[in-house]
């Protein structure tokens, strides 16, 4: 619904081994931590590998299989969330492609018996890195 604003501009980090970017919520409303689905990050065209991958918001980080359980953790449309992996990334200066995808349900849509509707968003920005001690681990 909003994709071009997924990946917050400038917000690229990385210690050498891990990246991370922040990212918006693609929707106009607040949804709990198990609606979101699946998540790629990649840089330069390396994909995180999906078990390195963390979700940071509100303070705490998550393996992705974890939100399924995170109905009481909300991602608000107003707050970035941070998506972290193992890329390796310099923060030398370079400019470096971004890419986030995001599947997310949105449950109050029901589109079928059972089913409610899933959105798959995508953005890309390029960005330089800024180097950080601390990735989300």
């Amino acid at each position: 619904m909003i994709p071009d604003r997924i990946i917050e501009q400038g917000t690229l980090t990385a210690d050498g081994a891990r990246s991370s970017v922040e990212v918006r919520i693609p929707w106009y409303r607040a949804l709990p931590g198990s609606c979101i689905s699946e998540v790629s990050f990649a840089v330069d065209g390396v994909l995180a590998p999906a078990p390195s991958l963390r979700w940071s918001m509100n303070g705490k980080t998550f393996r992705l299989q974890e939100l399924v359980d995170a109905t009481d953790e909300w991602w608000f449309p107003l707050d970035s969330a941070v998506v972290s992996g193992d890329i390796p990334v310099t923060a030398d200066g370079a400019e470096h492609k971004v890419d986030v995808e995001l599947k997310l349900y949105i449950p109050y849509i029901i589109i079928g018996d059972d089913q409610v509707l899933r959105i798959e968003e995508h953005d890309t920005k390029t960005m330089t890195a800024r180097e950080t001690k601390e990735v989300a681990a």
